[in-house]
């Protein structure tokens, strides 16, 4: 949580980066101290500590203090071993799942819940109203959207997945009010996906963007959720970030799922799954 603080304060008002440095330096304190001494110490209105942590990603200052304490006193502490060229099997076993897991836990710890809600009931209105929903996403990026797509094209939505550059210039072309466009970055710095994103925002399409704290994408969307993890990319392959993005999906899945209700996707379900019985053996 205080990492995406850091990596967030540059995009935030002057105001609001005089909260987040006040988060920083002592982040017990501000947890304990009420919001007319938060505002006295980082010279600030009342407001402005408030909007603070709405534009963190979280319902308000009570939240936002809850999510801190959870952070503070049950964090996961930094553990991330890169692989070595020297490595064995077994080493390479353990450290590769002892990196997952700590990605997942801390995101666990750090996840705005306010975010996600926000997010699921973006998708819940496009599902109400029959209009599209898009989910882009480049290299590693561009598997988890479509792990996605095969997601919400089972619960009735009218969705697609595209990775190429081309394709989702002309998809968000074609998108406008009540759709919306789901974008999945590990570094948030690809050009292809700010520019489709660009396209649809004008378009009118809500965006909802899966990405670093920090990044040029994260401030491109209407919503962010945040996707931070300890991981060095340069020497080996990325592989915490594509398990942590289809994480998150899993979880937005299950809430828009919850909101759309079993009445409603039970049935539909259950008769796609036995249309499926034929094409398995017995």
């Amino acid at each position: 949580m205080l990492d995406r603080i850091k990596s967030s304060l540059h995009a935030l008002s002057p105001a609001e980066q005089r909260v987040g440095k006040l988060v920083l330096d002592d982040p017990r304190a501000f947890g304990n101290l009420p919001v007319a001494e938060l505002s006295v110490r980082a010279q600030v209105s009342k407001p402005t500590v408030v909007r603070f942590c709405r534009s963190m990603g979280y319902e308000g200052l009570s939240d936002f203090k809850l999510k801190l304490a959870a952070s503070l006193s049950e964090g996961v502490p930094f553990i991330h071993r890169n692989v070595a060229a020297s490595d064995n099997t077994g080493e390479v076993l353990v450290k590769v799942i002892d990196n997952t897991v700590t990605a997942l836990l801390k995101y666990r710890n750090d996840a705005s819940s306010a975010s996600i809600e926000k997010a699921a009931k973006a998708i819940v209105s496009v599902h109400r109203h029959g209009k599209r929903l898009g989910f882009f996403g480049v290299g590693n990026s561009g598997i988890v959207a479509q792990d996605a797509q095969h997601k919400f094209f089972r619960m009735g939505f009218h969705t697609i997945a595209h990775s190429d550059g081309h394709l989702q210039i002309m998809s968000a072309s074609l998108l406008g009010p009540g759709d919306c466009l789901v974008v999945i970055s590990n570094s948030g710095r690809t050009r292809d996906l700010q520019d489709a994103c660009a396209i649809a925002k004008k378009n009118g399409a809500t965006l909802v963007v899966i990405t670093a704290s920090g990044s040029p994408l994260a401030s491109a969307g209407h919503i962010h959720l945040a996707a931070d993890h300890p991981e060095n990319y340069e020497r080996f392959s990325p592989m915490v970030s594509r398990l942590l993005h289809l994480m998150i999906i899993d979880v937005l899945a299950t809430a828009v799922a919850l909101h759309i209700g079993t009445t409603q996707l039970q049935p539909m379900l259950r008769d796609m799954k036995h249309n499926l019985l034929n094409k398995r053996y017995s």
